[in-house]
């Protein structure tokens, strides 16, 4: 269709210019108002102010401007039918064939200040409007919302010789509605957050492309990538594009790395499960901690360091083979030498946060979702149950222990010492059997030492002795567990018998 008159409205007014005279080219009228019609002026060109051209001029400090029956009729009326052309004709009305405009910067503005009333001004009333009313009639109408679509426009004016094509105008409609679906999420969430709602009654994920990926877990399945990309903070310095099973296992570590003390720790991370978990203050030996745990289970993981990697640790990291390498920083010398390796990807997680949300799974036609389990554990989470009580230091070699267990998939089993995992038994449908794995990989890696106690955690309690008994066999003397189950009194009444230090914890820590 042609197009005889443009409304354009736009806050951010980049390269204005670019359509402005595509659109003088065609001899198209343009209505416009405020910053937009001072701006198209100063740029030279003939425009009639909305003001002008409703007869009603701007009211309320500019909260209403656009908001006006000859706007949205001249917008909303169907060129073909008779019954609308009569009574655009009656009301002396005018067809607007074309909608540019892009919003205020709502989201911009809650990130630059906390001002409740500069926050409100910010929302878009009079753009979202002229938006939805272009994109319902596209069949007459072009809408465009996007500064990244006027070359596209451009390009339908000349190939149409001032006109766009129907396929056009349909999926600038699309494009539309998914602007306005947007910036109504990002209002809402404002709202939700500023209430601290943490369920609430709908849920609005605004979410753009940020890589689509080769495929998803197995190479028949699809795969991509959302967010935020102001937001995404994963910062890739080198190596191969990252796979959907890649992702999977950065999310995993860092979702550990960033509970344990900062500048300490390290977790290796294979399929989503921790294979080796160290807190030092010396980086190498850290490093060193969490790999020898389980050296095989290493091998093809992912190191997630929440320290800054030097060219001492690269050397030795660069020894065993992984897929990604993640650290707060590296150092130029280290990322020169991990270069060698094309594919290993190497990852800055610095500027990473935990998220609100660590679990979204699509169902059937539903989404299951839960917030963080990141809540940081002090001494009021636990009870001392055994009549044994654990020193300071042990208590907090069991809180280390316990840490780690809700990072491993259920049901989960850690065994540590000084302030690493010895064993890990996960995912398993019987604990005993986590039990065993654990209490194997600790025999057959053997970074214990007789010198300090080796302690266990369970992700869940114990529903029998059997699991209790079988570590305490082999060396445990110190266990913490969640509370809850009908033999709670006979696993005490067991753990003191045996002369163990027993702890429950208030909450239970399942990751499926």
């Amino acid at each position: 269709m042609r197009i005889k008159s443009a409304l354009i409205s736009v806050s951010n007014k980049y390269k204005l210019n670019d359509i402005l005279k595509e659109l003088k080219k065609y001899n198209v009228k343009l209505i416009s108002s405020g910053g937009t019609y001072k701006k198209i002026k100063s740029l030279g060109y003939k425009c009639v102010e909305v003001s002008d051209f409703t007869g009603f001029p701007e009211i309320l400090d500019g909260r209403v401007k656009t908001l006006h029956p000859k706007i949205h009729s001249g917008i909303l009326y169907k060129r073909q039918k008779k019954s609308h052309k009569k009574i655009i004709k009656k009301l002396n009305f005018e067809s607007i064939d074309l909608v540019v405009t892009n919003f205020y910067p709502f989201e911009k503005t809650i990130k630059q200040t906390k001002n409740q009333e500069k926050i409100i001004e910010n929302i878009d009333i009079g753009g979202p409007t002229l938006v939805r009313s272009a994109a319902k009639n596209y069949k007459y109408v072009a809408v465009i919302t996007k500064i990244d679509h006027y070359q596209k426009l451009v390009d339908e004016l000349n190939l149409f010789k001032g006109g766009t094509s129907l396929q056009f105008r349909e999926k600038m409609s699309q494009e539309a509605f998914f602007e306005t679906a947007s910036y109504d999420s990002t209002i809402f969430s404002y709202f939700n957050n500023f209430s601290k709602e943490k369920i609430p009654e709908k849920l609005f994920i605004k979410a753009n492309l940020i890589h689509k990926l080769r495929y998803g877990e197995n190479p028949h399945q699809l795969g991509a990538i959302y967010g935020n990309e102001e937001e995404f903070k994963i910062k890739k310095l080198h190596g191969k594009e990252l796979s959907y099973n890649n992702y999977n296992d950065i999310f995993a570590s860092l979702s550990l790395a960033k509970t344990l003390p900062k500048n300490r720790g390290t977790v290796i991370v294979k399929h989503t499960n921790p294979s080796g978990v160290s807190i030092e203050n010396d980086h190498l030996k850290s490093y060193f901690s969490a790999m020898n745990c389980d050296p095989v289970s290493a091998f093809g993981g992912i190191v997630a360091c929440n320290y800054k990697v030097s060219l001492k640790i690269a050397k030795e990291i660069i020894k065993n083979y992984y897929e990604v390498i993640i650290a707060n920083g590296f150092d130029k010398e280290a990322i020169k030498l991990f270069k060698n390796k094309k594919n290993l990807r190497l990852i800055d997680s610095t500027r990473v946060k935990p998220e609100k949300y660590n679990k979204i799974i699509s169902g059937i036609n539903s989404l299951l979702i839960q917030t963080n389990d990141n809540e940081i554990f002090n001494k009021n989470n636990f009870e001392i149950v055994s009549k044994i009580k654990p020193s300071r230091k042990l208590m907090e070699q069991l809180m280390f222990s316990f840490n780690v267990c809700r990072s491993v998939k259920s049901n989960a089993i850690v065994i540590s010492q000084n302030n690493k995992t010895l064993g890990i038994g996960s995912g398993q449908p019987s604990r005993l059997d986590s039990c065993k794995i654990a209490i194997e990989k600790m025999k057959k890696f053997k970074q214990f030492n007789g010198k300090n106690p080796i302690v266990a955690a369970s992700d869940a309690f114990f529903p029998f002795v059997d699991g209790i008994e079988s570590l305490i066999q082999s060396g445990i003397t110190a266990i913490i567990q969640p509370y809850g189950s009908i033999k709670d009194k006979e696993i005490i009444k067991f753990a003191n018998d045996m002369g163990i230090v027993l702890i429950f914890s208030k909450s239970r820590h399942f990751n499926h």
